[in-house]
């Protein structure tokens, strides 16, 4: 079986373990330590520009990613090995974005690297606290001349990194609703089905607390990005009311995707790449972004600070927005690309592949879960941004509800 058909046909462990926020109390535990009253300033112009004066290509890199997140012949870094000399490690290190910070935050905070010169994070909190204390290297933009030319408009408005002063997208989701037709047979349009008493019993939510709070938040009408702490506490009322309602029968991780599946639960909150690979599997899974908004999440490159090889990690980051590249990567992960050339180069593959392969990329090009449209995107918010002292005022109203 070809690297393309496996992806198409086994699960995305990427998606199996991911947690957006990593709101595990061991998570929260890590997120919080050693954050509160570090935080730098970002470094002026001219600071950037003398620490890429004296770096120097060095003819390697070592990219730190999450698991089945790069085809398993690492087509697009042979591409970018034969087509510049620069030889890669890669590495599936990356589980949980709490966890991972909370073993590099140590590391970092003592002037030290952490052996990785690419390193992939979430939109979230861990994020924003890498950027905040100074442990992410500011990006030299004269020299990502493919992120310029091919990113779509909004990969370039990501309010988590204004300007990608630090990171660039390497592949986004959303969170939206995924029903099964099955026993729902009326078209689900808005967030609202999520709280509607007919479906008690049989609506399933997530218990991660960001993607919560943003669906508690979003069937208020409130911008979590805009939110304030009344808003917070608003949304967690109508989430405790739902659930001592009986109308959510769990609150899920990854899980929720099979408990649909069965029809354990009949509709629930989810991620578009979950629902998209039961699609191809033939299962009458159905997603969709709620009328009133759903959530738009983005894993970005990084170079964290101390990295050995900074000059060979810009070019590698900038290499895979070469649409070619970019499709091959995506052809993959089936997740929404931040280069909307692929969809094109796509469907052109489409037109002389065969069989399975044929059908697959036709359904892919066709997806909005793969090529949302632009009244999707309109529809699209992310996460609210917290500080530390937020993050124990929001984390508490929402982790009291999926946790009682």
């Amino acid at each position: 079986m070809n690297p393309f058909m496996r992806g198409m046909t086994q699960p995305r462990t990427r998606r199996d373990v991911f947690r957006l926020a990593g709101f595990s109390a061991a998570g929260l535990a890590l997120a919080a330590c050693g954050v509160q009253g570090q935080k730098v300033a970002p470094p002026k112009a001219d600071a950037v520009a003398d620490y890429w004066s004296k770096q120097t290509k060095n003819g390697k890199v070592v990219f730190a990613n999450w698991p089945e997140y790069m085809p398993e012949d690492k087509g697009p870094l042979e591409r970018f090995k034969k087509d510049t000399g620069i030889s890669y490690e890669y590495k599936e290190v990356i589980q949980e974005n709490a966890e991972f910070f909370g073993k590099a935050d140590p590391v970092l905070r003592a002037g030290q690297s952490l052996g990785y010169d690419i390193v992939v994070m979430t939109n979230g909190i861990q994020l924003q606290h890498m950027i905040e204390l100074g442990y992410v290297v500011a990006l030299d933009q004269s020299k990502l001349p493919n992120f310029q030319a091919n990113a779509g408009q909004k990969y370039k408005e990501r309010a988590y990194d204004p300007g990608n002063k630090y990171t660039v997208p390497y592949t986004s989701g959303v969170t939206g609703i995924a029903y099964n037709t099955e026993y729902v047979k009326e078209d689900i349009t808005s967030i609202e089905s999520l709280f509607d008493a007919k479906y008690k019993g049989r609506v399933g939510m997530m218990s991660d607390a960001q993607e919560i709070g943003n669906f508690g938040m979003i069937a208020l009408g409130i911008d979590p990005e805009k939110s304030t702490e009344a808003d917070w506490k608003k949304a967690g009322e109508k989430l405790k009311a739902q659930r001592d309602a009986g109308i959510v029968r769990k609150y899920y991780d990854q899980s929720y995707i099979d408990a649909v599946s069965k029809g354990d639960i009949w509709l629930s909150m989810a991620w578009s790449g979950d629902v998209f690979q039961r699609q191809l599997a033939g299962e009458p899974v159905k997603f969709i972004v709620p009328e009133e908004g759903g959530t738009i999440w983005t894993d970005n490159m990084l170079i964290p600070k101390g990295a050995a090889n900074p000059v060979d990690a810009l070019m590698l980051m900038d290499y895979l927005y070469q649409p070619a590249v970019a499709a091959e990567l995506d052809e993959f992960i089936q997740f929404v690309t931040p280069v909307p050339a692929v969809q094109d180069l796509l469907r052109e593959k489409a037109k002389t592949a065969k069989g399975a392969d044929k059908k697959a990329l036709e359904d892919m090009v066709d997806s909005p879960l793969m090529f949302p449209t632009e009244a999707d995107y309109a529809k699209l918010r992310s996460y609210t941004q917290l500080t530390t002292q937020q993050e124990q005022v929001f984390n508490p109203i929402f982790q009291s509800i999926t946790q009682a």
